[in-house]
């Protein structure tokens, strides 16, 4: 057996501790779909789409005494044509200090207050691609954000972040959200603001066996169109590998917008393969009491796809 030298030897010796209380891991997701899309009543095209592929990486360090530095960053990418995000890192760009105390983030991150309420609830594809959620009111701006999470207190986790203007006219944006965990119940609440803009959702989700149950309620107040209230419902049917889902929502009528609500409709199927990989179809349908009005225009979507965690 070969020897290392000893200057080698005592420097190996020293870096090895720190070595082993260090970890980075890369991770993502490849989400694609192929459609048959009809706008407004129009023609059926074909398209092959996105559903929010990513590639990240984020890594720990065990500083002793409880406390941990860590780092996330990730970029969106589209399979279907290869192209980068609108910025490289902007899905998350964050360093972190946790402990005891809880957690400070700083840097680029999404709105917790849209984790806690509507993501949550979004079972079949997480609010990614045409099914995602068209009437969830989001405020956030993620960049430029200090953040905190609290440790658990008896299942109920807090968060609360603001977005600084650095000395531009860009306004503050506030971040607030909760969420309780308490067997099968999960309940959450989210609430933001921007400048005059204000956005406050509650969450519930109940799994009973094979079936689970979500919904969430949200009002948002926007400059010049008023408030509204927004509804979704969502359920879920676990068979085997077989995922059977449904959703349901309503967009409410804007105060000082004249005939601007509307509903949307999502019959999903996922099979999953194995833990990281699945084969999925859905139908989600957008319709508009005006075709034009403040959401846009009607909409409905066939779609096949493969997601795969890596």
């Amino acid at each position: 057996m070969k020897l290392l030298p000893l200057p080698a030897a005592l420097a190996l010796a020293i870096a090895a501790p720190a070595f082993a209380q260090s970890s980075v891991s890369i991770y993502g997701r490849l989400n694609v779909t192929v459609e048959s899309v009809s706008r407004n009543g129009g023609d059926r095209t074909g398209e092959i789409n996105n559903n929010s592929s990513r590639i990240g990486f984020k890594g720990t360090e065990d500083l002793g005494g409880g406390m941990k530095a860590g780092f996330q960053i990730e970029h969106g990418f589209d399979p279907s044509t290869g192209t980068a995000g609108a910025a490289f890192w902007g899905r998350q760009a964050e360093v972190n200090l946790s402990g005891g105390f809880g957690t400070v983030r700083l840097g680029t991150f999404t709105s917790e207050a849209y984790y806690a309420t509507s993501d949550y609830i979004g079972m079949h594809n997480h609010e990614t691609g045409d099914s995602s959620d068209a009437f969830y009111t989001y405020l956030g701006r993620n960049a430029n954000k200090v953040g905190y999470m609290s440790p658990s207190l008896g299942g109920l986790v807090l968060h609360a972040s603001v977005s600084v203007a650095e000395g531009t006219d860009t306004e503050k944006t506030y971040d607030l959200a909760a969420n309780y965990d308490a067997g099968p119940l999960h309940l959450g609440a989210g609430y933001e603001k921007n400048g005059d803009a204000t956005q406050f959702a509650v969450r519930g989700l109940y799994e009973l066996g094979a079936v689970t149950l979500g919904a969430y309620v949200q009002r948002s107040d926007l400059p010049l169109a008023g408030d509204a209230v927004h509804v979704r419902f969502s359920v879920m049917y676990a068979l085997g590998a077989s995922e059977f889902h449904l959703n349901v929502a309503r967009g409410g009528e804007y105060a000082n917008v004249h005939r601007s609500d509307a509903a949307q409709y999502t019959l999903g199927y996922n099979y999953n393969l194995s833990k990281r990989t699945k084969v999925y179809g859905y139908y989600t349908r957008i319709d508009r009491d005006d075709v034009v009005r403040f959401y846009g225009g009607n909409y409905d979507a066939v779609a096949l796809g493969i997601r795969h965690n890596f």
